[in-house]
């Protein structure tokens, strides 16, 4: 299992909690590449997670900030690939950023009333 560097996890950690602003992209072409580049084979047609080696995290609706996503991307944790600037743009990164926050969140399991009874 790859871990993520010390200085990106520290860098990620920073721009979180700084409160960074979000990027704005172009949520279309996001979708665009999200789904040319297969990142819908792990994480989710629509973000919202899924399991392939292992369980993908939900992107919808992600706390990361844009900056702290594309580092993430290219660092590629887990069993993720690490997307060089060679393979995704930061352009395009910041196009799927914008998609992934113009996408609905996760539900509450309050909105679900099969799992109240």
């Amino acid at each position: 299992m790859k871990k993520i560097p010390g200085t990106i996890a520290f860098a990620m950690f920073a721009l979180c909690a700084s409160g960074a602003a979000f990027a704005q992209g172009d949520a279309a072409n996001g979708k665009r590449v999200y789904l040319a580049d297969g990142c819908f084979t792990c994480h989710g047609r629509s973000g919202q997670g899924g399991a392939l080696n292992y369980p993908a995290p939900a992107l919808a609706q992600t706390n990361l900030p844009v900056e702290a996503f594309k580092a993430l991307v290219r660092a590629g944790p887990n069993d993720m690939p690490a997307y060089s600037d060679a393979v995704l743009s930061d352009k395009d990164l910041g196009d799927i950023h914008a998609f992934l926050m113009s996408l609905p969140g996760r539900k509450s399991p309050k909105d679900y009333p099969v799992l109240s009874q």
